[in-house]
């Protein structure tokens, strides 16, 4: 056969084998898109929390165990999000790779001892992982530091949690529907009235830079105190006391919820937490409690007047 005739032979079959295959090329596009796919969603992973900071992850900021929860949060959020890459990118390539019309005889695998051995200790590998990471960041959750120089001078206290050197500022948390009430001082969740501890309604008072303790209670049925920017959510079980702590790392006025639904108006069971400076605390706490005591004889000049008219009865 003439080299002329024989080019012209092979070109045809090259043009029949290439009309045969139509889907060659998006086949090659679909790899060469793939690498491409892995990069964006990489960079989604590594731009998401400047983009959705204290969106996708709890509050953080306002005090030190409330940015271990943020960081141990983040820490396993990033971990399964790698995880749930790598097993939707093997069962997107699975499903291109092995479809139907590349390979219309379906293959019977029956095991692979390997590939199964390896995903087993993979998965054990990153369960001790998150265990070792969540049991290296529990203490500094769990429990309180000592406040800081700057923070309100305080005395010694064996209630707990303590801080290491036991000092602390107690403040008693009294939820019941639907509002917060807030005692400050030791013994608060003994006895409050007797001693005329001073106290305070749905927005809490405390100074800066110091350790606050608080002892959690409720009067009725479970409520929840949660301010996210200051810690994990605690619950008020009617008959218990709980307690946790933390301590504002600056001043400002922080928003919380009760975070257990406790009936018709739950939604109205607001808290928030006003951060001021030790002087400004020990001012408000002396003005709280001027005013509590002038309206503790008010109280008693009318009990004594009423009593007088005999119009409380016996």
């Amino acid at each position: 056969m003439p080299p002329a005739l024989r080019h012209d032979v092979n070109a045809a079959k090259s043009r029949s084998r290439r009309r045969e295959r139509p889907g060659r090329g998006r086949r090659i596009r679909l790899r060469g898109a793939i690498p491409v796919l892995v990069v964006v969603l990489a960079g989604s992973l590594v731009l998401a929390p400047a983009a959705l900071a204290n969106f996708i992850s709890p509050k953080s900021g306002g005090s030190p165990n409330a940015n271990q929860i943020h960081s141990l949060y983040n820490i396993i959020l990033y971990m399964a999000a790698i995880v749930a890459v790598l097993v939707e990118g093997a069962l997107l390539y699975s499903v291109f790779r092995f479809r139907a019309k590349k390979s219309p005889v379906a293959a019977q695998i029956h095991g692979n001892t390997r590939l199964e051995i390896g995903w087993t200790v993979a998965a054990a590998l990153i369960l001790v992982v998150l265990t070792v990471v969540t049991f290296i960041k529990l203490p500094s959750i769990v429990n309180p530091p000592n406040s800081d120089a700057g923070g309100l001078v305080l005395s010694a206290s064996v209630n707990e949690p303590t801080p290491p050197n036991g000092k602390k500022l107690d403040v008693c948390i009294q939820g019941r529907q639907f509002i917060w009430r807030y005692v400050y001082g030791n013994g608060c969740n003994h006895d409050p009235f007797t001693p005329r501890l001073p106290y305070s309604y749905t927005t809490m008072v405390v100074p800066v830079h110091t350790t606050v303790v608080l002892t959690i209670q409720s009067t009725d049925v479970i409520h929840s105190w949660w301010v996210p920017s200051l810690g994990g959510k605690v619950d008020a079980v009617p008959g218990y006391t709980t307690y946790t702590w933390f301590k504002a790392l600056h001043t400002g006025k922080f928003r919380g919820q009760c975070a257990q639904l406790c009936g018709t108006n739950h939604a109205a069971m607001i808290a928030f937490v006003k951060v001021v400076t030790p002087e400004q605390y020990q001012s408000w706490l002396a003005r709280q409690k001027a005013l509590i005591s002038a309206q503790n004889s008010q109280v008693g000049t009318l009990r004594a007047v009423l009593t007088a008219q005999n119009q409380l009865g016996n």
